[in-house]
């Protein structure tokens, strides 16, 4: 094992940490909070210092990076700096409670959104933003940041980092250098972010909350910095959002072959048929189901339908109505969509539709099978074979996606909540989504949740958010012996 270049690394990025507090410590120095200021540069002081030693002792690390360094560095990564990112919460005393200012920062860098706070306006506004900054940088992922302005030389680390943080069954390169891929996705992804920005502000929305609710919007995270989430804000404001939701699920391909002209071949994804044909189908189904509770106003009740869906499918969580008071069938469909989630090479969560197409496939590849045994079935996406290795990931994924599931819920039935906020608990996080229902719902919080579930649902998130085997392969004793490659 390369530990000394785990430990180049990140040293990187904890000196990456250290820079992306500047904007926050400006807008608390702008806004004379004396307290937060204080808790962001010792912050920043710890973070660059901590950064500078791990390079310095292993600025000559030198040989080659496997998959193993790859997924080590990934994991222990996102811990360190979540680690790192939740001190100015506790330092300020503003989240007085570490596992909580933790539980908050990881929901914000796994663009999660759960939260345990209960009156987010009562924050200073340079956590606040802070708070929201966390979604953006972790929404196109803080390694691929790394691998775009980070010049990584030879050794096989870019091809290692990208598959182990990027999210989906599969990682494809854009363009034949690697560092130009990471590139490109982070031009796309500021792009849309300005974009988003400049419609809201087109709305009269103020220049700070439009900054963080892009950043939840673009990271599909969805920290509110109004206790209400989005329900205080115009219909046009809502509208914005519903859409951006949306395009920042869709995978970046799409958006980097529509760059090239390459209409036609972009609009042949089947994930984004499947994608968009669920989104559209799930919005027309609930919009008839809540339709008596909102007076009949197919308006109102479409509006509200197509905020939720696209919030959840892509695993926002912003909110503009409490659809905990639902029917039965809205939620349900909600809870579905919670699992499904947004497109492989998106910033949203969720099991991806791209697997839920190889699924649906391999499963009608094996029944063809056992009717005909002689036959030749093989699984075909847009005219091309899919080889046994992607499928067999994909069951595996599966397989541990639900044995975790299943073992984080039965942790979290320790504190005798009901099952649905239980159940709703740990797909909100696993699935990088934040709400649930119940008392999870958009109206509640994770606070009540004692520190066992709070660690549980804390390495739910990352699961979720890493797509599994990152930390798995960092909590395998296997993984760090000498004669693992």
């Amino acid at each position: 094992m390369n530990g000394k270049m785990i430990g180049k690394l990140l040293g990187f990025l904890l000196l990456l940490e250290c820079l992306f507090l500047f904007p926050p410590a400006l807008i608390s120095i702008l806004d004379r909070e004396q307290t937060a200021l204080r808790a962001i540069f010792t912050t920043m002081a710890l973070s660059a210092g901590a950064g500078i030693l791990l390079w310095s002792l292993c600025r000559k690390a030198q040989g080659r990076f496997y998959a193993r360094e790859g997924f080590l560095i990934t994991g222990l990564g996102w811990i360190v700096l979540s680690a790192v990112g939740a001190l100015p919460f506790w330092l300020s005393r503003e989240i007085p409670r570490y596992i909580d200012a933790f539980f908050e920062t990881v929901s914000g860098f796994t663009t999660t959104g759960a939260s345990i706070l209960s009156n987010v306006e009562a924050m200073s506004r340079g956590l606040l933003f802070w708070r929201s900054f966390t979604h953006w940088l972790g929404g196109m992922g803080i390694l691929v940041f790394l691998l775009a302005v980070v010049p990584m030389g030879k050794g096989g680390y870019s091809v290692h980092l990208l598959r182990a943080e990027s999210p989906g069954p599969s990682v494809s390169k854009l363009v034949p250098k690697l560092r130009q891929t990471a590139a490109i996705l982070y031009l796309i992804y500021i792009a849309l972010t300005v974009l988003n920005v400049l419609f809201l502000l087109a709305g009269k929305m103020p220049l700070f909350d439009s900054l963080c609710t892009a950043f939840g919007t673009a990271g599909t995270g969805g920290f509110g910095i109004k206790n209400n989430s989005m329900a205080g804000y115009s219909p046009y404001l809502q509208t914005v959002c519903t859409v951006f939701m949306a395009l920042f699920g869709i995978n970046f391909a799409v958006y980097f072959l529509i760059l090239l002209g390459k209409f036609r071949q972009a609009l042949r994804s089947e994930e984004l048929g499947v994608y968009l044909s669920i989104m559209l189908g799930s919005i027309a189904i609930i919009t008839v189901d809540v339709l008596p509770i909102y007076g009949g106003s197919v308006r109102a009740a479409l509006h509200d339908a197509a905020f939720s869906v696209s919030s959840v499918m892509t695993t926002t969580g912003f909110a503009t109505a409490d659809f905990n008071l639902w029917p039965q069938l809205s939620r349900s469909i909600l809870v579905v969509l919670m699992v499904v989630g947004a497109c492989a090479g998106s910033t949203g969560g969720g099991i991806k539709c791209a697997r839920i197409v190889l699924l649906f496939k391999s499963l009608g590849a094996r029944m063809r099978q056992m009717l005909h045994p002689r036959s030749v079935n093989l699984v075909q996406v847009e005219g091309h074979t899919v080889g046994e290795e992607t499928l067999q990931g994909v069951n595996t994924y599966m397989t541990a996606y639900c044995a975790i599931g299943v073992i984080s819920l039965l942790i979290l039935s320790l504190d005798n909540f009901s099952l649905e906020t239980n159940l709703t608990a740990v797909l909100a996080c696993l699935n990088n989504i934040g709400p649930g229902l119940d008392m999870v719902g958009p109206t509640g919080n994770y606070a009540m949740f004692s520190d066992l579930s709070k660690l549980t649902l804390i390495l739910n998130m990352l699961l979720g958010r890493l797509e599994i085997f990152p930390l798995l392969f960092l909590l395998s004793p296997r993984t760090w012996t000498r004669a693992s490659n």
